[in-house]
């Protein structure tokens, strides 16, 4: 221990838990939730296209099956859009330089 006395010492930082990022396993579950939510939703237009060609206008059964087409692709990219890269500023620390590795005389070796 130093030999400095505790009020000598530089007030330390003190991190917030509210600046912590989500936990991997509650993220991975928010996504696999919004991504199943968005693949219940595609079926629901297949269903939809299927159940109504019929009975209305051919556009609206057409742009049903276009969301389900398009939908996949938006819910895998929203699905990959999970943990991001933390800023460089939020690296809490510093970085340290050793000195220079003694010379093979100094080891006591022979």
């Amino acid at each position: 221990m130093s030999t400095r006395r505790r009020r000598d010492l530089p007030p330390e930082e003190v991190h917030r838990i509210t600046s912590a990022p989500e936990p991997l396993a509650d993220d991975l579950a928010r996504r696999q939730r919004r991504y199943l939510w968005q693949m219940g939703i595609r079926v629901l237009c297949f269903l939809a296209a299927g159940l109504l060609w019929a009975h209305v206008p051919v556009a609206v059964p057409l742009v049903l099956l276009a969301a389900a087409v398009v939908l996949p692709y938006v819910a895998v990219l929203l699905a990959n859009a999970g943990r991001e890269r933390r800023v460089e500023g939020d690296v809490y620390l510093t970085p340290r330089e050793l000195g220079a590795a003694p010379r093979g005389g100094d080891l006591g070796g022979s």
